[in-house]
């Protein structure tokens, strides 16, 4: 007998779509029914295991949608090419937890949700920055613990980032975004670390630079870091928006944490793995002033040993995308690439995804990981 419980949506749909969580919104909804899809909603809040998943899929599938969170693995695509499946969609902009490799070789495009979350997990990453920067959950527990006696001159004091150094991991579409907004905001520079130059970043920050001249402000710059070790002993805040693989697992490891600034701030919204959490504790509690922002984590949904007790660190529960739009918006983009996988649509081939987000989404799929290796592209 199932474990979970499940609902149906269109149940007299042409094509069998499998979906793992609920997801929020309606329009993901009407997307797949519009398309004639039968689909099933497993109704838990935790992750599906993978004998889960293929218990799901059965027999005969035609479409499918999962979460971050849960392992589409070797056998998972086995059993979804022997039940028919056509199209299987992450609900996330990164896939590292999908067997590329084992999709392709099933023959099964494999999508993701770019585009629609970048603003949204930069605006966390900011909030992150601050608040680790400011001490805002050490203030909030101090005051709700009836510790508060009034304002002290040496209370809670923590870090002004105006016009300082500050370090990108990663400078793609979200790192990207986050560099702007703490450029323009407040005046920082930015030094970044990624597999190629981002010459659209740097001529950015450069015409920003002219404004602020021009208004009598700071000037401030832009460059690529001439490695990973420089960025890491230099910015006094660092912000990772890398994307994880094996090259990037443990990326910041005891040896590269211990080059950064000891008040340095770390800020991490792109995946867990990419620091090793049992360094990053130790590191804390030998620095004190060192400060941490923390949006994932290395085994989500638990912490290393000894994480949550530090104050140096701010911890939320991997909530970067976590706004109604963006969420929404993602879900709206997984369902049109099962949909338009299942109603034989072309690739779409703009960057900008805002046309599928309201009124008649194109006729096209929006992104497809995998599309080069299955030869779908023209």
């Amino acid at each position: 007998m199932d474990p979970y419980p499940w609902e149906t949506h269109h149940p007299e749909g042409k094509f069998r779509v499998v979906v793992t969580q609920t997801l929020p919104g309606q329009r993901w909804i009407e997307i797949l029914t519009t398309a004639d899809c039968r689909i099933e909603v497993c109704r838990t809040q935790h992750a599906l295991d993978s004998q889960s998943i293929r218990a799901a899929i059965g027999d005969r599938c035609d479409g499918a949608i999962g979460q971050i969170t849960e392992s589409w693995d070797a056998a998972i695509f086995d059993a979804m090419k022997a039940a028919g499946v056509s199209a299987y969609s992450n609900y996330a902009v990164g896939y590292n937890n999908v067997d590329l490799g084992a999709a392709s070789r099933a023959g099964i495009p494999v999508g993701n949700t770019p585009g629609v979350l970048t603003e949204t997990t930069a605006e966390m990453a900011v909030a992150l920055t601050f608040a680790a920067a400011r001490r805002v959950g050490e203030a909030e527990r101090f005051l709700r613990g009836g510790r508060f006696a009034g304002m002290r001159p040496d209370l809670l004091l923590g870090t002004r980032l105006h016009g300082k150094i500050l370090g990108i991991i990663g400078a793609g579409r979200i790192g990207s975004a986050y560099a702007r907004m703490m450029v323009q905001g407040h005046g920082m520079q930015v030094i970044y670390h990624s597999r190629s130059a981002n010459p659209g970043l740097e001529s950015f920050v450069a015409d920003y630079n002219r404004f602020r001249v021009s208004q009598n402000l700071s000037p401030v710059s832009c460059h690529r870091a001439d490695s990973l070790e420089t960025l890491l002993e230099s910015a006094d805040c660092v912000s990772v928006h890398t994307i994880l693989d094996e090259s990037t697992r443990h990326l910041l490891d005891a040896r590269r944490l211990g080059l950064m600034k000891a008040d340095a701030i770390l800020v991490n919204t792109s995946r867990g793995p990419v620091v090793d959490e049992a360094a990053l504790v130790d590191h804390c509690r030998r620095h004190p002033g060192f400060r941490a922002g923390l949006d994932v984590f290395e085994h989500e949904p638990d912490m290393a040993a000894g994480l949550a007790e530090l104050d140096n660190v701010v911890i939320v529960p991997h909530i970067g995308s976590a706004t109604r739009w963006a969420r929404e918006g993602m879900a709206t983009l997984a369902a049109c690439n099962v949909a338009g996988i299942l109603c034989g649509y072309p690739l779409w081939r703009q960057t900008d995804i805002l046309p599928f987000l309201e009124g008649n989404p194109p006729q096209a799929v929006p992104s497809i990981v995998n599309a080069r290796e299955l030869e779908m592209l023209p």
